[in-house]
């Protein structure tokens, strides 16, 4: 995650009449939806897809309702294509009259929205016929004038929907930060390594129950094959060494500020070891009071 200022400050209003006002704009595919939606567990009264001409709108017959303004939470992007030009003049007319608006773009890096997409096969909405990728290049040179607006930029290629729901609640929410969220994702190195991953363990030295008679088509959610891997001298030891390292560095990343961390466990196909593996980290750092996930990319290849 890196957060990117673009302007000193949002406009000061006196308290009694000062709504917060986010527009969450940025790339298809970046996770605006995830955002708006936090916004809505937060109170904001949000609109998804407004037309850009309708935001003063908006916000005239809310000042004019006879009571105190609810947050306001707009998703602004390239589905407005008309009227998305005016945007940025919007927002600085908006930031004119004293409005307290805040943009908040969100972007990725292209090969993560690529992944994104080819997950919910859904269109691009600036692909026209083409790519995604031509899409993609589209979408940041009509978003470019927005960008500059932007309060906050927030790259989210390593955040997953859980990841970015907290952030947001803890940035618009203004209370303390969220203990660490712990993702252990499991793979096979014949798939490809993830890119997502802050660390990595490769459990190749344990047996592999590929080359054992029944257990081969099981998984290491297995009771089988998950005795089986447990039953190491090897797998106690790594265990043991793996709490002493958590112990040591997962404080340290939540006293830095770190809010997400993952970690990869990787065998040959994904489907086995690095399973059974992640499976009792999960249940051990449970046990410790930390807040961890499970994915288990490659286990039904």
């Amino acid at each position: 995650m890196s957060d990117e200022p673009q302007h000193a400050g949002l406009v000061e209003t006196s308290e009694a009449a000062a709504p917060r006002v986010v527009i969450v704009t940025g790339l298809s595919g970046s996770g605006k939806s995830t955002v708006i939606h936090a916004l809505e567990d937060l109170g904001f009264f949000c609109i998804d897809n407004l037309p850009v001409p309708l935001l003063p709108k908006v916000l005239e017959l809310a000042s004019t309702s006879g009571r105190r303004m609810q947050d306001i939470g707009f998703v602004v992007d390239t589905r407005e294509r008309e009227f998305l030009h005016e945007a940025d003049e919007m927002v600085v007319q908006m930031r004119g009259e004293g409005a307290n608006v805040q943009v908040l773009f969100l972007e990725a890096a292209d090969d993560t929205l690529l992944r994104r997409y080819s997950e919910t096969r859904r269109p691009h909405p600036m692909s026209d016929g083409g790519t995604v990728r031509d899409g993609i290049a589209r979408e940041r040179e009509r978003l470019s004038d927005l960008r500059e607006h932007a309060d906050v930029i927030v790259d989210t290629t390593k955040h997953t929907p859980h990841t970015l729901k907290a952030w947001t609640l803890e940035h618009f929410s203004g209370e303390a930060q969220p203990r660490l969220q712990i993702t252990l994702l499991t793979f096979g190195f014949k798939h490809g390594l993830p890119p997502e991953c802050d660390l990595v363990f490769d459990v190749r030295f344990l047996p592999n129950p590929y080359f054992v008679e029944g257990l081969r088509p099981m998984t290491g959610l297995d009771e089988e094959v998950r005795d089986y891997i447990l039953g190491f001298p090897e797998t106690g030891g790594f265990l043991s060494l793996f709490r002493q390292v958590s112990d040591f560095l997962l404080p340290l990343y939540e006293r830095e500020g770190k809010t997400y961390l993952t970690i990869g466990m990787g065998c040959t196909g994904g489907q086995h070891r690095s399973v059974a593996i992640a499976e009792a980290i999960a249940m051990r750092l449970r046990g410790r009071g930390w807040d961890v996930t499970i994915r288990h990319r490659d286990v039904d290849e």
